[in-house]
């Protein structure tokens, strides 16, 4: 008799159970592809690097009419050659830990066909900074 109660032929599915059935696992499936930005105590977060590792001493090496092959062995490969403004480079740096930003910098290069004309960014070489902005090279 007891077999009989717990037996889910027996036991209609009525509109409701489906609704919230069906709910229930959206709402789990949701819930489980949003992610969360709670933090739990004591958990360490690594800092995270990405980009360019690009030092003031490397950027004070740089001088006008350089190479683009001399540039980049100065400052490696860039993280940005864009094939519709193959005269510039984009050298960018960012270290996070967890979702707040430690440290953030950028370095754009500006050539005229083979030789550096024009830095700017948040390190810039003696030289950038003391003259004139240059016409942009586009």
């Amino acid at each position: 008799m007891l077999a009989n109660l717990w037996n889910p032929s027996l036991m209609p599915i009525t509109p409701m159970k489906r609704f919230i059935s069906s709910f229930s696992v959206c709402l789990s499936l949701f819930l489980a592809g949003c992610g969360t930005n709670i933090g739990f105590p004591g958990v360490y977060r690594i800092n995270v690097e990405q980009g360019n590792i690009v030092t003031a001493d490397m950027v004070e090496q740089l001088a006008p009419g350089m190479t683009r092959r001399q540039v980049r062995f100065i400052l490696g490969t860039p993280l940005i050659e864009d094939t519709f403004h193959e005269h510039r480079w984009d050298y960018r740096y960012t270290l996070r830990n967890g979702l707040e930003t430690v440290q953030e910098n950028r370095l754009t290069v500006f050539f005229d066909g083979d030789e550096l004309v024009k830095v700017t960014g948040t390190l810039l070489p003696d030289w950038a900074q003391s003259e004139e902005p240059a016409p942009a090279v586009e």
